[in-house]
């Protein structure tokens, strides 16, 4: 299959050196593992993808607080280009041959995907006594935000969407909603303090667009994922040295020897980064005052 045959894209948001180091690895898997599919990213620094021709680059500025919700803006993109996307987290991997024929239902497909009924019990008993309030007060928001949007989180259909790996695929328009409704809940959520509530955000704007949520092991696609693998290899599932390589690589650009003043003038961009966005978005959600603010 040609790369003009494939209505498939892969995609992915790369903001900062961090990220955008994970990037150059992904696209060299993905130009190994699946020659003829575009990737696309978006990113702060365009320039420096240049050398990779399958590679799609569109510049982009951080909007969201912490970053989890400008994934959003990369499946718009992408969706306008492809008829279906790939979403996958930057520093996820690629690690064996993805089979060229991919083909995905219309609405989103996810490599792990619960209900959100389940998925607050689990949300919850997964840490420690020390951390439960707060994921409490999380699970608070997003009933409230629930029922501002009129859904029913006890409905079997509302999905919590893990978004490390998921496709999207066009279903009639619904999609263009979905994007539309993530960016509201993302905006009440970050006023709120649940700044990483990706995984609830899809899984509302979806129901709420009517967009279809479906669970698939996604088998075609071979990959890395630090936490997951060592979930893997806790259970016995995966061979510690089979992704040793990886794991080095992870952790050499999670965690890069920088200078002091390097350190104090990233910290300086984050804070004026981080005052900066929470007034704009103060100011995007005047104009909804009953929905934001009461």
């Amino acid at each position: 299959m040609t790369q003009e045959d494939k209505d498939f894209c892969f995609c992915t948001l790369a903001l900062g050196e961090r990220y955008r180091s994970h990037a150059f690895l992904l696209a060299e898997d993905i130009e190994k593992y699946s020659p003829g599919t575009k990737l696309i990213i978006l990113t702060d620094q365009p320039q420096k993808f240049s050398k990779y021709s399958h590679v799609l680059v569109f510049p982009h500025q951080q909007q969201s607080i912490g970053c989890y919700h400008d994934k959003r803006f990369v499946i718009a993109k992408a969706l306008s280009l492809f008829h279906t996307c790939i979403f996958v987290d930057v520093d996820l991997r690629i690690v064996d041959k993805v089979t060229p024929n991919l083909k995905f239902l219309p609405g989103i497909t996810a490599r792990s995907c619960a209900s959100i009924a389940k998925h607050n019990k689990i949300y919850v008993d997964s840490v420690n006594d020390l951390h439960k309030p707060k994921r409490i007060r999380d699970l608070e928001i997003v009933n409230k935000l629930a029922q501002k949007l009129d859904l029913n989180l006890e409905d079997n259909n509302t999905q919590f969407v893990m978004e490390v790996l998921f496709a999207v695929t066009r279903q009639d328009g619904r999609e263009i909603e979905f994007l539309k409704h993530w960016e509201t809940i993302a905006y009440y959520c970050e006023l709120n303090g649940f700044t990483c509530a990706v995984g609830y955000a899809i899984g509302l704007a979806a129901a709420k667009a009517g967009l279809a949520v479906r669970w698939d092991a996604m088998e075609d696609i071979v990959y890395f994922k630090d936490w997951v693998e060592r979930q893997k290899i806790k259970k016995g599932q995966a061979n510690p040295q089979a992704s040793l390589i990886y794991f080095q690589q992870h952790e050499a650009i999670e965690y890069p020897k920088r200078s002091l003043v390097k350190k104090v003038a990233l910290r300086l961009d984050r804070t004026i980064g981080y005052y900066y966005r929470s007034l704009r978005l103060r100011l995007a959600t005047l104009s909804n005052f009953d929905f934001y603010y009461r």
